[in-house]
């Protein structure tokens, strides 16, 4: 066995292993399905290696000279359709399979032509270089922003380097009269450990992207209440905990806002489970829309939520506060039976704990259901600590 022949079959095995991992990747998480593009890709690319080797070794090599060529050129164009799909964008079909075409009605032209000059070798390899700017241009507009992307667009911009400056080495060291003699030569052997090199860098970098994306989904889902579709108790001190850090950093307020559903129990017990669910949901959602964009929300018992209000004082937070207990009344001209909600904030003092702010922020949500349910109340200690009172009712009003 000569060395482009080994090259040849390690090229092949590391294709297969890669399509393997994003296929067992795409079928543990349900939202990695994108991962399959990748895998084909890959799979494909397999193809390309064993053609290679069918050339040298079969009596009728013409069909495995055009199914390197197919492969290669398609497994390049399916990694921009992956990195699409892998962002939830619409797949440029028209694109790749205009380039695809393009590329092979190349080959045809120049099937038969005298091999080793520049003219054939820059028709034989533009349609590869193509597609890897392609792909490249891809990485950097889906992820212009990320580090890791920038660094895949820049591989995949190496790849299309290397296919534009191939025929000058071609030309230099010589590809073979015919594909049977380019599987044994000296030029064959570089460009499959080169090309080989950098589809492995690339294909650890997709790997990468793929393993960071489902961990980040599995976190998510990990931290998000089913039924309410917002973030439960894990999720919300997380997220808490970096607000903490950023409020200190910059030195800004900071408050949290507890709300406890009114007679919850009496909802269950008189419409059934089933409307009590469609109520956490229908005060989750209304939590999502009314609160600030930068607002943290969660559900953290079972109709008990929170919302932690960065660069917001214990007044300001009071007023969201009030704006959504009196929009909860209006959860039931959807169909569900009318719900009121009871609410505490607290504004972060020195040195407080998330588990300090909550605690008064929960304090003053139990004053609110203590003083007649259906109110906000504020605590204290930071409005007039000369009083000596916990809470204090701001702007309430009876249902």
């Amino acid at each position: 066995m000569n060395g482009a022949v080994f090259a040849l079959a390690v090229n092949a095995g590391m294709a297969l292993l890669f399509a393997a991992s994003f296929a067992v990747i795409a079928l543990s998480y349900r939202a990695q399905r994108s991962a399959l593009w990748f895998c084909a890709g890959f799979a494909m690319g397999a193809l390309t290696p064993v053609s290679e080797l069918l050339v040298r070794f079969s009596d009728a090599p013409d069909p495995f000279v055009v199914t390197s060529y197919a492969t290669f050129l398609a497994s390049l164009l399916l990694m921009t359709a992956g990195l699409q799909s892998f962002h939830g964008q619409r797949r440029a079909w028209g694109v790749i399979a205009t380039l695809f075409l393009l590329g092979m009605a190349l080959r045809a032209a120049i099937w038969g032509g005298a091999r080793n000059t520049i003219a054939y070798e820059l028709v034989f390899q533009v349609p590869f270089a193509i597609a890897a700017l392609l792909a490249s241009l891809t990485a950097f507009r889906v992820g212009r922003s990320k580090p890791l992307y920038l660094i895949l667009s820049a591989s995949y911009g190496l790849i299309a380097l290397h296919f534009a400056t191939k025929p000058f080495f071609a030309v230099a060291f010589g590809s073979g009269r015919t594909a049977q003699e380019y599987s044994t030569s000296t030029y064959a052997l570089f460009s499959q450990a080169c090309t080989g090199i950098l589809m492995v860098g690339t294909g650890l970098l997709l790997l990468l992207l793929v393993v960071q994306k489902a961990v980040a989904q599995s976190q998510l889902d990990a931290e998000t209440d089913p039924l309410s579709d917002i973030a439960n108790r894990r999720g919300f001190d997380r997220q808490a905990q970096q607000a903490f850090a950023r409020a200190d950093r910059l030195g800004r307020p900071l408050s949290a806002v507890m709300f406890d559903l009114d007679h919850f129990k009496g909802i269950n017990d008189t419409h059934g489970h089933d409307v009590g669910d469609q109520v956490i949901a229908a005060f989750a959602g209304l939590l999502q829309r009314a609160a600030p964009q930068s607002a943290i929300v969660a559900r953290i018992g079972g109709e008990e939520f929170a919302m932690l209000l960065e660069r917001t004082t214990a007044e300001s937070a009071c007023l969201s506060a009030q704006a959504i207990r009196v929009a909860t009344a209006d959860l039931a001209t959807g169909g569900l039976p009318p719900v009121t909600v009871s609410g505490g904030v607290a504004e972060r003092r020195k040195g407080d704990s998330l588990a300090d702010l909550m605690r008064r922020a929960d304090r003053a949500s139990y004053r609110a259901k203590e003083e007649g349910r259906n109110r906000i109340c504020i605590a204290r200690d930071l409005i007039e600590p000369a009083l000596g009172q916990n809470v204090v009712t701001l702007n309430v009003r009876r249902a």
